[in-house]
Parts: structure tokens; sequence; C-alpha cells
């Protein structure tokens, strides 16, 4: 077992215990929101750790940045025990943002080294199953939401004209157009996009897959935005930002809405809109994939 920062390391090639987790155990996703990692390896198995100012050992990246946590490697229980063994009387884990296989194999490392973990679901995120067609999406989501979805694109389309989906990747008009609507936002939501937040989200948005979709109104300007990631099956929705000055015209709902019907179209099977449990996203056809957190003492 080694412990050291380096990003390039070959470790981040070995697979994650769980599938469909996005860019967030990714070395790009990890070196943009962390500060200090520690990244411990062994042949076989990669752990990406921080320890936070009170001495608590956390997965690297943060739970209110990071949407899924999770080790990589088909040697982890033997790599978690080795280095739980070698951690000082006092230590803390509290490992969050794990999916139930990625939550069961540190459980089971922490096992192997004689401590007693305690497991917690803690959060879900918000996975929508894609069909073939579009025309089965919004059979799907039922008579109500369908008709719903249907009235506010043609209301859109009548006060500001075809939504249209304009994507666009790096630090350039459409992540601009994304920090210009988030800072138009009421309470918290406008609060969010300070420059230390501004500064995180466009490093991220010039690594590969990220990007952001956004529809535009007469004036050729963003009337909502969606900063995302995509890779070969998914969809990831990380944040999103629309007009006020619009929000009869529900910009928000008819991008979601456009969203899917791209993803669907581009043949991916899923569409997640990651943490939270907020109603929309179930109205949207999105079902809960819970996830859980890892607590030990020594």
């Amino acid at each position: 077992m080694r412990i050291h920062q380096d990003w390039n390391t070959d470790g981040f090639d070995y697979p994650t215990v769980d599938d469909h987790l996005g860019p967030f155990p990714g070395s790009g996703f990890l070196r943009a929101v962390t500060a200090n990692a520690e990244l411990v390896e062994a042949e076989g198995a990669l752990l990406a750790l921080e320890r936070t100012e009170d001495g608590t050992v956390r997965m690297a990246g943060r739970s209110s940045l990071t949407d899924y946590h999770s080790p990589r490697g088909c040697r982890v229980p033997a790599l978690v025990a080795e280095w739980w063994r070698r951690q000082a009387p006092g230590t803390k884990l509290d490992w969050d943002s794990l999916p139930r296989r990625a939550a069961g194999v540190v459980e089971e490392g922490l096992t192997l080294a004689g401590a007693e973990p305690a497991t917690r679901r803690t959060a879900v995120t918000a996975v929508l199953h894609l069909p073939a067609t579009y025309d089965e999406y919004l059979q799907m989501v039922g008579k109500k939401e369908r008709h719903e979805i249907r009235r506010k694109a043609r209301r859109y389309s009548r006060e500001l004209g075809d939504a249209t989906i304009r994507t666009e990747h790096g630090a350039g008009w459409g992540f601009e157009e994304f920090v210009r609507l988030h800072r138009l936002a009421a309470g918290a939501k406008g609060r969010f996009m300070d420059d230390h937040t501004e500064a995180l989200f466009r490093r991220l948005v010039d690594l590969p897959g990220w990007r952001v979709d956004l529809l535009a109104d007469q004036e050729g300007k963003a009337a909502a935005c969606v900063f995302g990631y995509s890779d070969a099956d998914s969809y990831y929705l990380y944040n999103s930002s629309f007009d006020p000055a619009h929000s009869r015209s529900s910009p928000g709902v008819v991008l979601l809405s456009s969203m899917i019907e791209k993803a669907v179209s581009e043949g991916l099977s899923r569409f997640d809109f990651l943490k939270g449990d907020e109603t929309y996203k179930r109205r949207l056809g999105a079902v809960h994939r819970p996830l859980y957190t890892v607590s030990c003492r020594k």
C-alpha cells in the first residue's frame, strides 16, 4: 500500500465498484473539487480520501459537490482493511454518497480489520431509465404529466420562440450565460454562484464530457441553462439556472423535457437528475437510487 497525491496514477483506470457514477469518482472531477487529497493505492484497488479540519477521514470531494463516491478496483476490501489498521486511535471515518455495492465492500474491509462499521441511508439520487423513443417516454409519464409537458412547450413557443437546444462546450458564451442566470435568482440560489463557486464550475466545464445546454429567447440570450456531463450511455444533470423574467413561460421545465428528448435521440439509457428527492423529478419519471454513509471510529 502506498499513499500519495499523484492524480495521474493508473489506479484511476480501475473500474468503480458500482456502475453509472458519471464523472464523480474520476481524477479530473476530484482534482477540481479537492484541495488536499490522500490517494491510497495497492495492486488492484484505489481509495481517494481527504481529512477534514477535525481529523475526520472522508472520501475526496465533499458531499454537497460530489453526487457519487466509490472506491476503485477488485481488491477494495483488502485495501480498506490494511489502511484502517494503520490509522491512529481516535480516527473517525465518515464515507458518504456510496451506492449499495460500494457501501458493502467498504463495510467488508472495515470488518476484516476488526472494526464495527455503521451504515445508514443518507441520500438519494433520481434516475430516469430512458425508453427507446420519446413517444414511449411520454406514455410512460402518464396522461397528466404528458399534457403538462406539451402545454408548457406550446406556451414557450408562443412567447419565446422555438424550443431549440444549443449545446456549448468549454468556458465560452454558454457557460457565461449559465453563470449570469444563476446570479439573477433570488435567495440562496443566487448567492450560491459566488466567485469561488464560479471558479469551480469553470474548472469543470473545461474537462472532457462536461457541457452547457440552453434554450435561447427571442433576443438570443439564454432563457434557461443546464450544466451537466454525458458519457456513452448516460446524462448527468449537475446544475441549472433560468431567467426569472421568463418564469411565466416555464423555460426550466421546457428545457428539461427537451433534454430528455435529446438524450433519447442520442441513444442514451439513463438521465440522472443526481441528488435530491424533489417532486418534479418523480413527475418526470425518475426513480430513487439510495445512497449510504459508512461510519466508524477507531
